[in-house]
């Protein structure tokens, strides 16, 4: 067979827009044929005809025959291909290609602009495509006959709407893997989940995915163009979640051609359709819109063309046929394609070379380069397979054939589907490029085995790639949560005066005070934007009341409470319904943390917290007016400052830091700070009635705010002492309750200055330590055990005997330092009396007092000196 000479039959286009029938024509007339053939841009579509083909004429009639999968019955007259694997050796009565107008396709354009020039039925040859081809048409194929068909139905444009509130049945295309996962990923979580199209996927992966969307498990389909290529879908709109891709050189915006091809899927046979964006990316313009829905497109002005013509004789020569110019203006010549950037690639290692020699050698080589990169990684992988395929098949002792072990080898390594969506979908790839090579004629000894273990390898990875995007992206609970949305979208949710929260008399939650509460069965519905915005605007009106009478009160204080919890921040409530939790500013100001609640009215809800904060504001101040009171104290010198400390320590302040203060206070400003509460212990300084019972009442749930971490109930001021917590914050809460850390207990600090008051004075009396009685330490309510941590923790040496009996040991060097006050210092010696003058006066006078025989003349008579009291006497009678 060969194929019959141009212009010698029947030479017909048919073109429109999508949704005409064109295809179906096609079919029709080729079955009306004894024989037929039809090239299609996509395998997956000559795998859908051929399925229709094979239902109508029976299996054994009909081919399906694309670069990886051959299925050519002895008795076959349908031929289904793609445009790339036309046998255009056969010669059939009927011939049609679709999507003609690719031909303007950088990439594939020579091939269809190849079938176009030369490809021709013996009856009947017919071009399927868009209106945009025919001016070239009639100046390429004079006398062509052009059979111009409208579009069955309108197509709409609708405007940009987000993902969220897309109608069931939707298209969202998207140009890149990463972004049809993303959206397939929001739609999952939004809608339930979606199918996914893309050109990296196997028909077989493909057909599963549409099939579940199809099927109606699914009301969304995430896609790339592909879908563009006269994919039979049930699609009612197609939104383009972006407007420009990269077609391998650039980033472009799609031509006005290019997007209603896409666009044109929504909407099938009589039924309209509608197209849109997403709002991420906004609207299209009017002249774009305007182009699309009246398919008003700028006629094509040039198709790609390279020669068929090649030479062989050498590889230069092969390469300088692929670069011969066409000779008609309407032909551009094409860039240079993969197989022709490979050939260039391979042409620069001479060891290729010295084997691409001779007519068959280098035709060879040129089959090898054509071998398609499913992975796109031409340069790299890609070449490094294509050189080792031509080594193999030009060894001598191979006779053209691949080794089998090398290509088992090469399938086993594919034959695995561990691994997430991109390994799998790049072993996919690479699988499809094997099965082409299974496929080439004469590569392989034998090569039914190898194409069966690479069609089997490639429906493992296909159904294992299929079922991770539906793990993925599908969650059929969410799905059809969503469908039973759909059909709740005109029910009005009802708030019942006790709070529940009714749609369409079914209770999907309960409003709790200010909350929201959903229920279990609900979750998954409400988890649908629409239904959740409904529902919440409902609650917002609901509220609107509670706010507007609380906004009436003059005084919110009535109302307001702080509830303290013991694992949380204290809860603030307004007429016993939680509103928030209280916190603090950095500088202690309380404030009000409130939860997201996306269902309360936004201006009431400001006012609202405003005014329960004025409310905390004035309890805090309350709370701690003691201390303010100390603030705004008008002391003066060193009583301004230990004010200052304690101000500034909340209350507490150590006593050394303060020493050189407290030195300088003179009797009036002691008395003028006692008449605040002050106390000026030897260990600390401290405000005596903020750490009060009634005043720690109402500072508890500020100082839990304030230090981040609850006080421990305990810590009431009536105890004495407690455990101390681990938490950090928990400490810094305590301090600023009076209560300090000693050791492994909390200690209210009066105490502290009670119990270093007891060992003082016992240190006194016991030069060699003090014995600790219990009852020193029974008014601290501290275990035995605690004790001597708690004493060494307030710097006394503590000696344990075996029996537990406590000594505490005067500081090192205090004996030495300190003599003992009990013994009085020695007298110091008299002076001696004066020598009294025997003639004196007065000393004449005291013998006669005294006289003779008293001791004092007995002592004069021995020479000694008088008694002491004699010699007073005689000193004042001296004196006077």
């Amino acid at each position: 067979m060969t194929i019959a000479p141009e212009g010698s039959a029947r030479l017909r286009a048919v073109l429109g827009p999508t949704n005409t029938g064109k295809t179906h024509l096609a079919v029709e007339r080729m079955l009306a044929h004894r024989t037929g053939m039809m090239g299609f841009p996509l395998r997956l579509l000559a795998r859908e005809v051929y399925d229709r083909v094979a239902r109508a004429k029976g299996a054994d009639k009909v081919a399906l025959i694309t670069g990886e999968e051959k299925i050519v019955p002895p008795e076959a007259r349908y031929f289904l291909c793609t445009v790339e694997s036309m046998p255009l050796d056969l010669g059939v009565e009927f011939l049609c290609v679709d999507e003609i107008q690719l031909a303007a396709d950088p990439d594939r354009g020579h091939i269809f602009t190849d079938r176009l020039l030369h490809a021709r039925g013996f009856a009947e040859t017919m071009f399927l495509g868009a209106e945009t081809i025919a001016p070239l048409m009639r100046r390429l194929l004079p006398g062509i006959e052009i059979d111009s068909r409208p579009r069955m139905s309108k197509l709409v444009y609708t405007g940009a709407k987000s993902l969220t509130r897309l109608p069931p049945r939707t298209a969202i295309v998207a140009f890149s893997a990463a972004d049809v996962y993303a959206i397939a990923e929001i739609m999952r979580r939004q809608r339930g989940g979606a199918a996914v199209v893309m050109g990296a996927l196997s028909p077989r992966t493909r057909n599963a995915q549409v099939e579940m969307y199809q099927e109606g498990e699914v009301d969304f389909l995430v896609a790339t163009d592909a879908i563009g290529m006269g994919l039979n879908l049930d699609v009612d709109h197609v939104c383009f979640a972006a407007t420009r891709k990269f077609d391998g050189r650039d980033l472009r915006p799609l031509t006005a051609q290019e997007l209603a091809q896409i666009a044109g899927r929504a909407g099938r046979h009589l039924r309209n359709g509608s197209f849109g964006t997403t709002a991420e990316i906004g609207g299209l313009s009017p002249d774009l819109v305007e182009a699309i829905e009246d398919h008003d497109f700028q006629p094509l002005r040039r198709l790609f063309w390279r020669s068929r013509e090649l030479d062989f004789r050498s590889v230069d020569a092969l390469l300088r046929s692929l670069e011969v110019q066409p000779h008609l203006d309407a032909l551009a010549p094409a860039p240079p394609a993969e197989d022709h950037l490979a050939l260039a690639h391979m042409a620069r290692q001479p060891e290729l070379m010295a084997r691409a020699c001779g007519y068959e050698a280098v035709k060879l080589l040129w089959e090898v380069c054509r071998v398609p990169d499913f992975h796109a990684a031409v340069g790299a992988a890609h070449v490094g397979l294509l050189r080792r395929l031509f080594l193999h098949l030009t060894q001598p002792e191979r006779e053209g054939r691949l080794p089998g072990a090398w290509v088992g080898e090469n399938l086993a390594r594919l034959d695995r589907v561990d691994g997430d969506l991109d390994r799998l979908t790049e072993r996919l790839a690479r699988i499809r490029t094997w099965s082409y090579v299974a496929n080439r004629p004469g590569w392989l000894a034998d090569p039914g085995e190898f194409q069966l273990q690479a069609r089997r390898i490639e429906d493992r990875l296909s159904d294992a790639l299929h079922d991770r995007l539906t793990q993925r992206f599908v969650d059929r609970d969410m799905a059809r949560a969503s469908r039973q949305a759909e059909a709740w979208r005109a029910v009005e949710p009802v708030v019942a005066h006790d709070g529940a929260v009714e749609l369409d008399g079914r209770e999907v939650g309960r409003l709790d005070g200010f909350d929201f509460r959903p229920t279990g069965e609900a979750a998954g519905l409400l988890e649908i934007r629409p239904v959740r915005d409904r529902v919440r605007k409902a609650i917002r009106r609901f509220l609107e009341a509670r706010f507007a009478r609380l906004a009436a009160r003059d005084d919110l204080s009535p109302v307001v409470a702080l509830v303290e919890e013991p694992e949380d921040a204290p809860v603030v409530t307004v007429e016993g319904a939680v509103l928030g939790r209280l916190g603090a500013e950095p500088d202690g100001r309380p404030k009000l943390v409130l939860p997201h609640r996306d269902h309360l009215p936004t201006e009431a809800t400001a006012d609202l917290v405003r005014r329960v904060e004025t409310v905390l504001a004035a309890r805090a101040a309350e709370a701690d007016e003691p201390l303010m009171r100390l603030e705004t104290a008008a002391l003066k010198g060193a009583a301004r400052g230990i004010a200052f400390r304690l101000v500034e320590g909340g209350g507490v302040a150590p006593a050394e830091a303060a020493a050189d203060l407290v030195a300088g206070l003179d009797a009036d400003q002691r008395q003028r700070l006692a008449r605040f509460g002050v106390r000026l212990g030897r260990r600390w300084l401290y405000l005596k009635p903020l750490f009060e019972p009634a005043r720690i009442r109402m500072r508890r749930p500020f100082l839990a705010a304030r230090y981040g971490s609850p006080l421990p109930e305990a810590a009431d001021g009536v105890r004495t002492s407690l455990s101390l917590p681990d938490a950090t914050g928990a400490v810094r809460a305590l301090a600023g309750a009076g209560y300090l850390a000693a050791g492994p207990r909390a200690v209210r600090v009066d105490m502290i200055e009670r119990l270093d008051a007891g060992i003082r004075a016992g240190l006194r009396d016991a030069r060699d330590g003090f014995p600790v009685e219990p009852g020193l330490l029974a008014p601290l309510g501290c275990p035995q055990a605690e004790a001597p941590a708690l004493l060494a923790a307030l710097g006394h040496q503590v000696r344990l005997a075996e029996d537990g009996r406590m000594t505490v040991l005067p500081a090192r060097g205090e004996r030495a330092r300190k003599p003992h006050r009990s013994r009085k210092p020695a007298r110091p010696a008299a002076a001696p009396a004066p020598a009294v003058d025997p003639g004196n006066p007065f000393a004449k006078l005291g013998a006669l007092v005294q006289g003779a025989g008293s001791p004092a003349a007995s002592a004069r008579e021995r020479g000694g000196r008088p008694s002491s009291q004699g010699s007073a006497r005689i000193r004042r009678g001296a004196s006077r």
